[in-house]
């Protein structure tokens, strides 16, 4: 068996890691959408959509980033790639995806396009992406119109780019871009064209190269400059790329038989928006006004500037297909650039490697079809990476050479974040839909890409606690539109997994990655515990904590009417997740590190304060659990002139995964660490509490207990919910007709499709009644933007989690603690074939059924089911129906629902093989 580090790609990850060459200096690291974020946003009223749309981009320079068609660019992003695209029919060129905003949509934001990711590696030495462009005229106003139409209606179905009948008789080119490094800086990049079409089919192609705008925004930046370069055989075009100021030496273009080459400038286009005059008459959508409407002038014929292309006008006879040679390179004098030997078989040897890579990652028996799954999770993880620029005090006063912005922005979004300066390759969680990191999901993300490069995980869970990231006060940045926002504090259960997994795939974990990250998330509990304790009695609020819609209004705005606050059964459960984990941290630093010891005692005493509190509220009877329904409920404490039934305090009887967070504050402490001589004081504190403070360790609502005689581990578990519990919510969670669907656990309990939860006494201003109803498919309110739903579909991170807690409970109950799965089924499963059968689930989402190979991701879509040029690409969505599998919102997230991989990993280690939990199951 080739372990991971034998690989030609280990040994790459190794040598850029050592410092010795800079295999990760170019990658995909270019946005798959720039336009109507907040970076680009110098609006007054705060609204990117409309301050800067997809048209805008055709004319006007970016600020802060740059975009394309997979894309590549340095990882400073000083010098771009990417394939621009021009039918012949289209009014402008396609040079970046397009797609609704969220007042378009009627279902928010949406990509309006087809793109695959079907290859890549850690140091990106190999990549190939598939994207699909229509022959007949890009349908944009329909799309706009037939989806502005369907808003009226909040049940309709997304207006998608196959149902306008532009694919008809495959009437579509397949572009696929391939790079391949010969090193770190010499490139061979491959267009393979092919018109799927029954008839012959113009289209231009042009491989566009051009520098990040940095000069505009500050004139005392030097300019950096494309330039054409002496061709040194027949054939060939080159463009010299001199970075000057953007260090990044020179690098040469090499373009096979293209037509010519033309040069602009990337600069915005003034006279278009009325701005004024242009500072040069070559601006950023020249090569459009040549190539579309014929003008000259419009393109340098001094052929310098800092955006040039090769262009190619193809003529495609019905299944042909036509390969594009190019390559970028540090290397001024190259000869035989494109033969055979040298540039095709590097194609082949790079995609061997990348295929001896993956087989190393999981040498378990698997299926063509799941390893097919398994690989596009991880390709779609690597691809997700971009370059992300954000200076917050820049953004907010304004550059140099430009007017001041709005006077309103100095207080509006982001402005108590002024100390945020963040420069990085960060993993997104959907590159169009969310090209911007998100704090919770990045922990996510963190998982499957710790399997194949766990040097870029760990550089992932750092990157949002350091000193330019992280706000003084402790807090994490939760993403761009509002750092604010609160989401659930997984970061230490994250990077604690990602500590495990590089002990068992690497062979050795990294103490200072888990020491640097323990210190800053003891600053993030601190703001947890300060800032989101109303009545310090450690009940948490927290708001919608990623949850969007899941409740009857948006707990982070409580409506005037009904005011107060919440206590959250989430947010409780969070922190004492979120305890749990700093625990166990603490305690395996303490094992060589006895400084460590009393912090672990601290966040023990904290589990406990928490766990009592959970269940000890106050003295009026209010209590999370509730006793008849076998449930945890959020509770509604009302304003001060507002009683319901004389209560000042309303449990929230909504059945939904908020309920279910409680289950996931479990771990165990083995025995190994607990009698290490370095835990001596951790142990005897432990035991005067287990003696002396029986109302923190004795009580309804904790389980401190060592390994039954039937369980694996030798050691204690610590729980927020004891075995008694347990069994009654999973009644609830593995009822088929409550959250147990054939594709993994709803969000919301099917039960409110028949009984809708209205919150009683109180109705909104329109006189409408606060109402959820379980909806399996897209969201039927505007909450949130619309563009998620959490009040049905499946989504990835919390059945990830829930699945892992399940786990860890079988480590210690053992094979005598049964229940029924499915509820009422008479089938009895330990705890460790319940997390089977619920991963097997999710991965059947995306895997072909043994009846006629359909995949449940892709519903109805004939195309994505039958096609062959379609069916065996896999999408990784947002989330999932709730009732049939089908993706639903952000078509590209790979980031969070990329936990596939692991799942598919541990399935083929275990249950595929037949095989029984070993005691160190907390290092899967």
């Amino acid at each position: 068996m080739t372990q991971i580090q034998d690989t030609r790609e280990g040994q790459r990850l190794s040598i850029n890691q050592q410092g010795t060459a800079h295999w990760k200096h170019w990658g995909p690291y270019l946005s798959d959408r720039q336009w109507g974020t907040v970076r680009e946003d110098y609006s007054a009223d705060g609204q990117p959509w409309t301050y800067f749309s997809y048209e805008d981009a055709r004319f006007r320079a970016y600020r802060w980033g740059e975009d394309g068609i997979a894309g590549l660019c340095d990882s400073d992003q000083r010098l771009c790639f990417a394939v621009t695209l021009w039918n012949g029919q289209d009014d402008f060129l396609k040079e970046r995806l397009f797609g609704l905003t969220n007042g378009e949509g009627n279902h928010g934001e949406d990509v309006k396009e087809y793109y695959f990711y079907l290859d890549n590696v850690p140091t990106h030495a190999y990549m190939k992406c598939l994207y699909k462009y229509p022959q007949a005229k890009f349908p944009y106003a329909d799309l706009r119109a037939e989806n502005a139409r369907r808003k009226a209606d909040p049940a309709s179905f997304e207006y998608e780019l196959l149902d306008t009948g532009v694919f008809a008789e495959n009437r579509y080119f397949d572009v696929l871009i391939e790079y391949a490094k010969q090193t770190p800086e010499d490139i061979c990049i491959q267009l393979t064209i092919t018109n799927r079409g029954p008839e012959v089919a113009p289209l231009h192609v042009l491989p566009t190269l051009w520098f990040r705008n940095n000069w505009s925004w500050d004139h005392s930046v030097t300019k950096p400059l494309l330039r054409s370069g002496s061709a040194q055989q027949d054939n060939l075009h080159v463009i010299e790329a001199q970075g000057g100021a953007q260090d990044i030496g020179t690098m040469w273009l090499y373009a096979e038989g293209a037509d010519g080459v033309l040069f602009t400038e990337n600069e915005t286009n003034n006279a278009h928006f009325g701005w004024g005059a242009n500072a040069s008459p070559y601006v950023k959508d020249a090569f459009e006004q040549y190539i579309i409407h014929g003008q000259q002038a419009a393109v340098n014929p001094a052929q310098v500037g800092t955006k040039a292309t090769p262009a190619y006008a193809l003529q495609l006879a019905a299944g042909e297909t036509r390969v594009l040679r190019l390559r970028l390179s540090n290397n001024a004098a190259m000869s035989d650039l494109f033969e055979a030997t040298n540039f095709s078989a590097l194609f082949q040897t790079r995609q061997q490697e990348a295929a001896e890579f993956y087989q190393a990652v999981n040498p378990n028996p698997l299926s063509d079809d799941l390893r097919n799954i398994q690989h596009q999770a991880f390709v779609g993880m690597l691809w997700n990476k971009q370059f992300y620029y954000y200076m917050v005090k820049e953004w907010l006063n304004g550059d140099p050479a430009y007017p001041p912005p709005p006077a309103q922005r100095k207080n509006g979004r982001n402005s108590a974040w002024k100390h945020l300066f963040m420069k990085d390759i960060i993993s997104m969680p959907d590159t169009w839909e969310y090209p911007w990191f998100a704090a919770w999901d990045l922990a996510f993300h963190a998982i499957p890409l710790a399997m194949i490069d766990s040097t870029l995980a760990k550089q992932q869970m750092l990157s949002l606690m350091q000193p330019w990231s992280m706000h003084p006060n402790g807090q994490i940045p939760a993403y761009e539109w509002s750092f604010n926002d609160l989401n659930p504090p997984v970061q230490a259960w994250a990077a604690w997994r990602v500590y495990k997994i590089e002990a068992k795939m690497y062979g050795a974990g990294d103490r200072i990655f888990l020491e640097q990250v323990f210190q800053k998330l003891a600053l993030y509990f601190t703001w947890w515990l300060n800032r989101k304790d109303v009545d310090g009695n450690d009940i948490f609020q927290g708001g919608f904590l990623g949850l969007d819609n899941i409740g009857p209004f948006d707990r982070s705005n409580i409506p005037a009417g009904i005011s107060g606050y919440v206590d959250q059964s989430d947010a409780t459960g969070w922190m004492g997740m979120f305890s749990l984990n700093m625990l166990r941290i603490a305690i395996e630093l303490a094992s060589q590190d006895v400084t460590y010891e009393q912090m672990a005692v601290q966040f023990l005493l904290q589990f406990l304060f928490i766990a009592r509190a959970i269940n000890e509220i106050g003295d009026d009877g209010e209590n999370l659990w509730d006793d008849v329904d076998g449930f945890y409920y959020d509770v509604l404490h009302l304003a001060d002139d507002v009683e319901i039934d004389g209560q000042k305090f309303l449990s929230l009887k909504l059945r939904s995964v908020v309920g279910l967070v409680p289950l996931l504050a479990i771990e165990g402490i083995d025995l190994k660490f607990f009698n290490s001589p370095n835990l001596a004081d951790f142990r005897q504190r432990f035991d005067h509490l287990l003696n002396a403070n029986t109302d923190l360790t004795s009580h309804d609502n904790v389980e401190i207990q060592g390994a039954m005689d039937s369980g694996f581990m030798q050691g204690i578990m610590l729980a927020l919910v004891k075995p008694e519990r347990l069994k009654r919510i999973l009644t609830r969670l593995l009822d088929e007709n409550e959250f147990l669907s054939p594709y993994g656990i709803r969000s919301l309990s099917k039960y409110h499709e028949q009984h809708p939860y209205i919150l009683p006494g109180i109705t909104a201003a329109n006189g409408q009644p606060y109402k959820v109803q379980y909806t399996p498919a897209e969201s039927r309110t505007n909450d949130f933007g619309g563009n998620s739903n959490w009040r049905g579909p499946i989504w990835f991170p919390i059945n990830f989690l829930l699945i892992e807690a399940l786990q860890k409970f079988h480590q210690y109950l053992g094979d005598s603690f049964k229940v029924e799965c499915p509820t009422g089924s008479g089938n009895n499963m330990t705890l460790w074939e319940v997390a089977a059968e619920l991963s097997a689930r999710l991965m059947s989402i995306f895997q072909q059924d043994s009846a006629n190979g359909q995949r449940p991701v892709y519903g109805g879509v004939t195309t994505f089911q039958s096609d062959p040029d379609w069916k065996d690409f896999i999408l990784f969505y947002e989330y999932f129906h709730g009732d049939n599998g089908a993706g639903l919102g952000a078509s590209h997230q790979t980031g969070w629902t990329g936990v596939v991989a692991k799942l598919i990993q541990q399935w083929s280690e275990y249950t595929g093989q037949n095989q029984a939990p070993r005691p160190s199951i907390t290092d899967l």
